[in-house]
């Protein structure tokens, strides 16, 4: 298997720089590899390269940017809008919503949240590394906690919000996705809001509810986890709404390998 990694620096063809932190061990103490083996790097700016280890040493790994193999493509412009949840459920909530194709993660204090803390740089430890293992071109953007309120003061009407409501009128997730995708009024500029474990209070419920820029969606008859609502709502609407009709990109050669 050839590495694949994100890297902060430009990705010009015939560069060298030494690896970060973190890829140094990858490469060399988990991976064992050694100069001149193939490496796959992305930046979420230029795109994916093939590339080479050109050194390794005690303490350094260094390598070497070829060919660009894939141009940079993004993902659907859709947030997920969260309740803070404990650590090992927000951990699995943002690795498989990055693997789900999520461009933005806000997390939102909510009156019946339970979790005070988030721990951004584990977070985005975790979806780094659930970019690498997907082939996503693109990192999501984890931003700082807001409470509900403000959250909404700050709000862009033109980003349709998509409330998860386990309680009071809603249309079944699929039923008012279809609508929505109907309407030529709307952009592609779409959120998701998803509660606590204890669920939205009514209060909020109904405030978010009359808002015109929010459609509640119910999930069905269970009454889901947090993290398991959020997964499957955002499923949903990558069938409907994102782009969950396209297909992985083709097999590329192997590196050092032209295409017939």
């Amino acid at each position: 298997m050839i590495p694949r990694l994100y890297v902060t620096v430009d990705l010009k063809p015939g560069t060298v720089f030494a690896a970060g932190e973190r890829a140094t061990h990858y490469l060399k103490n988990v991976m064992r590899r050694a100069a001149g083996d193939p490496v796959i790097l992305f930046n979420g700016r230029d795109g994916e390269f093939a590339a080479t280890v050109a050194n390794v040493t005690k303490r350094a790994v260094e390598i070497e940017i070829g060919t660009l193999r894939r141009p940079q493509a993004g993902v659907p412009d859709i947030w997920l809008c969260f309740a803070p949840l404990k650590k090992d459920a927000v951990d699995f909530l943002v690795e498989k919503a990055t693997e789900l194709g999520v461009a933005c993660f806000q997390p939102v204090f909510t009156q019946h949240t339970s979790a005070t803390r988030l721990n951004r740089d584990r977070l985005e430890a975790n979806a780094i590394e659930a970019a690498e293992q997907t082939e996503r071109l693109t990192l999501p953007e984890i931003r700082e906690p807001l409470s509900l309120a403000d959250l909404l003061q700050g709000w862009d009407p033109s980003r349709h919000l998509i409330l998860c409501a386990e309680a009071g009128p809603a249309l079944p997730i699929g039923e008012a996705l279809s609508k929505l995708k109907l309407d030529v009024r709307q952009t592609n500029a779409w959120a998701m809001l998803c509660g606590p474990e204890g669920g939205f209070s009514r209060s909020e419920l109904d405030l978010l509810s009359n808002l015109p820029f929010v459609t509640p969606v119910g999930l069905g008859p269970r009454i889901l986890r947090a993290d398991t609502a959020a997964l499957a709502a955002l499923a949903v609407f990558q069938s409907i709404l994102g782009d969950g009709a396209q297909r992985p990109p083709a097999p590329l050669p192997p590196i050092g390998q032209s295409p017939d």
